[in-house]
């Protein structure tokens, strides 16, 4: 009994460690282009260092002139994550991986592009913004949806959003390509 314990002891605390150091293999790695432009800064003679950010300089523009590095800034990933609203898409280190719990974006607002009722008297909405979403639930809109009026679409529970059109009472709602 007592060695039982003892394993599973063990084995509780050598799992924190374990899940330690997975997260931080999982973190993700700059582009050793970048990297190389930063060691460069590490240099003492100021003619090496010269030379060392110029070439950093030219290896960077070269890679970005054949599409193998992306430089966005933190405005861009905002925007593209409030295109991206409402996709199930994988958390990416190019849209903020996730761990910026200030930029997580909670609801959009845009406007009524187009709306066609589809089967049962649901609706699909296609906003300005360029999104289509497509109502999951039987609620019944009051009045129907027309270009121009305001949407408004939140996250709800369980990973499912809630849209309402002209100050409306909400429908359920999807995402649809």
């Amino acid at each position: 009994m007592n060695r039982s314990c003892l394993l599973a002891a063990a084995a509780l605390a050598a799992f924190p460690a374990a899940a330690f150091a997975q997260r931080a293999e999982e973190a993700p790695q700059r582009p050793e282009l970048f990297e190389a432009l930063v060691r460069c800064r590490a240099l003492a003679d100021d003619s090496a260092r010269l030379q060392c950010f110029d070439a950093a300089a030219a290896n960077l523009q070269q890679a970005a002139e054949r599409r193998e590095l992306v430089v966005v800034d933190r405005q861009q990933v905002r925007e593209s994550r409030r295109r991206l609203f409402g996709l199930a898409l994988p958390r990416l280190p190019i849209f903020g991986g996730g761990d910026e719990e200030e930029d997580e974006i909670d609801s959009i607002e845009s406007q009524v592009a187009s709306a066609s009722q589809i089967e049962f008297g649901r609706w699909l909405v296609r906003l300005e913004d360029g999104s289509t979403w497509v109502q999951t639930d039987n609620e019944i809109l009051a009045g129907r949806p027309r270009p121009g009026q305001p949407v408004r679409v939140s996250r709800a529970a369980l990973g499912t959003f809630m849209m309402r059109v002209n100050n409306q009472p909400g429908v359920r709602v999807r995402r649809s390509m």
